[in-house]
C-alpha cells in the first residue's frame, strides 16, 4: 500500500526530515515553508495571518538590514522599514539592525516559528565578520533557534565562527558540507535558480541527510521538486516530519 504523502515518522533509523520551500506555498502537501518576504521589508500583521495555515510550520528568513549593506539591489524591495542606512547589513549591532532583529522576531512568534535563518552575502567576508557574527550572536534570544548560510567562506573560516556562537550551518549541500548536526539545506539548484533536480540528484540528497533535517527547495520550480523528494523518501523508507529538536 502507497503511504500518505502527510508527515510520517521515519521509524526504521530514528531520523526525522521535514521538508519544504524558501517561500509560500499555494498549495498543500509541504511540512514547511522558509518566508521570503520577511527578508525584503517588514510584513503586515494581516499578510501574516493569511499564510498561518499554509503549512504546519514555518521558519523565518530575517530581515536584510541585520545582514545585507544598503548597496544591495535587494533594498529595491523595502518600503516599510525606515532607518540609517549606514547602519544597515554585516551584523553590525546599532538601534536599526536591533530594531530588525526585533521585527523578525515578533514575525517568527505570530506565526509560530521557532526557527530563524540569517543569509549573508558574499561581500561578507571571514576578515570582515569573524567578530561581528560572535557580537551579533550574543545580543540574540535564546528562545529561538538560528540558522546562518555564509556564502563564499571555507570550512575552517565557517568552523571558527559555529565554535563561539550556537548558529546552525545553513547550507546547499550540493555545494558545501554541512557543519552542523542539525542539517538546515537550502537548495538552490546546480545551475542556479532554473535548475530541475533530477532523481539522481534526489537520491544523492537522500545520502546527504543526518539524523535531522530540514530540506528547503529555493528554485524556480521549488514546490514540484519538494514534493517529488518528499515521494521517493516515502517511497523507499518512509519520511518524515518528527518534532523539532
Amino acid at each position: 500500500m502507497r503511504r500518505s504523502l502527510n508527515s510520517l515518522h521515519l521509524n526504521l533509523t530514528h531520523m526525522w526530515v521535514k521538508v519544504g520551500i524558501c517561500g509560500i506555498p499555494r498549495r498543500g502537501g509541504l511540512d514547511v515553508a522558509e518566508t521570503q518576504e520577511t527578508f525584503y521589508d517588514l510584513v503586515s500583521e494581516e499578510r501574516l495571518r493569511n499564510w498561518a495555515n499554509r503549512v504546519p510550520e514555518f521558519t523565518v528568513k530575517a530581515l536584510q538590514v541585520i545582514t545585507h549593506s544598503a548597496t544591495s539591489p535587494t533594498y529595491r524591495r523595502m518600503r516599510r522599514f525606515k532607518g540609517n542606512p549606514d547602519n544597515f547589513g554585516e551584523f553590525k549591532v546599532n538601534e536599526d539592525t536591533v530594531k530588525a532583529l526585533e521585527a523578525t522576531l515578533e514575525e517568527a512568534r505570530k506565526l509560530g516559528a521557532r526557527l530563524i535563518v540569517f543569509q549573508t552575502p558574499n561581500s561578507f567576508t571571514f576578515q570582515r565578520g569573524k567578530d561581528r557574527v560572535a557580537q551579533f550572536w550574543s545580543i540574540l534570544s535564546r528562545n529561538f533557534t538560528y540558522c546562518w548560510e555564509p556564502r563564499g567562506w571555507s570550512e575552517e573560516e565557517v568552523t571558527y565562527v559555529l565554535q563561539r556562537t550556537g548558529f546552525i550551518h545553513a547550507v546547499d549541500p550540493f555545494r558545501n558540507r554541512s557543519l552542523s548536526t542539525l542539517k538546515y539545506y537550502r537548495l538552490h539548484g546546480l545551475v542556479m535558480y532554473r535548475y530541475e533536480f533530477t532523481s539522481e540528484d534526489f537520491i544523492k540528497l537522500r545520502g546527504m541527510l543526518g539524523e535531522e533535517n530540514y530540506v528547503m527547495f529555493n528554485n524556480l520550480i521549488a514546490l514540484r521538486d519538494a514534493l517529488k523528494f518528499k515521494e521517493l523518501l516515502v517511497n523507499t523508507g518512509g519520511h518524515l516530519a518528527g518534532s523539532f529538536p
